[in-house]
């Protein structure tokens, strides 16, 4: 049985009170961010599409691709998206092997796959049944869970801007690799959906502050 969604702000401030119950070092990487981000989506085939179409490329690239994408299949719907010509698919600028992986997320909801029951199971479950699909991995398939479907208690641990974040904000004396860092996170149980928000946010603020202080120095 799976906790209600993350759907709004509130969501997020109970999760944080209950992280920083469980684990006394996340409440100065609170204070750090500051208010975190809702960061939710639309789900459905379009959610998972744009996921698919950013992955491995720049920001600016993939809002550019996405909106070729979008122009060429109209409505954006799996089916209509199976009617779609690949060379249109091309011209917008989607690699080879992501078609392929749209083809076959495509043609399994035309085979009863149904994205929306994934909101039901728990982390595990949904994870099994999207990595089934051929060309979805555990990353996309989390990514998906966290922001389309709101899963609270998903954590991406392969991440290595969430492993790079851990390392700093909890002091840890190295890295972790993947299987280190799910270790750590399951204290943050049922909300590591929460805790990779806030090391993905602690990330984003490091980073921008290094940015900022390489400014004033030239």
């Amino acid at each position: 049985m799976t906790r209600k969604p993350i759907e709004t702000r509130g969501d997020i401030q109970r999760a944080t009170k209950a992280l920083i119950a469980a684990d006394e070092r996340l409440a100065p990487v609170f204070d750090y961010v500051g208010p975190l981000p809702l960061r939710r989506r639309d789900g459905g085939f379009e959610g998972l599409a744009s996921i698919i179409t950013a992955q491995q490329i720049s920001d600016a690239a993939a809002d550019s691709i996405w909106a070729r994408f979008k122009s060429a299949v109209e409505p954006f719907t799996h089916e209509c998206y199976l009617d779609t010509p690949e060379d249109a698919l091309r011209a917008a600028g989607l690699s080879r092997p992501k078609i392929r992986t749209l083809n076959g997320v495509a043609a399994a909801m035309c085979d009863g796959f149904d994205l929306a029951a994934l909101h039901d199971l728990p982390a595990e479950e949904a994870i099994a049944q999207m990595t089934a699909l051929k060309g979805i991995g555990p990353w996309t398939a989390e990514i998906y869970l966290l922001f389309c479907v709101g899963h609270p208690d998903i954590f991406p641990a392969g991440d290595l801007a969430l492993q790079s974040a851990a390392h700093k904000a909890l002091n840890l004396r190295k890295r972790p690799d993947e299987k280190r860092l799910r270790n750590v996170a399951k204290k943050w149980a049922p909300w590591r959906g929460v805790a990779a928000r806030l090391l993905w946010a602690y990330y984003r603020a490091k980073r921008d502050e290094a940015k900022a202080a390489r400014q004033r120095s030239t």
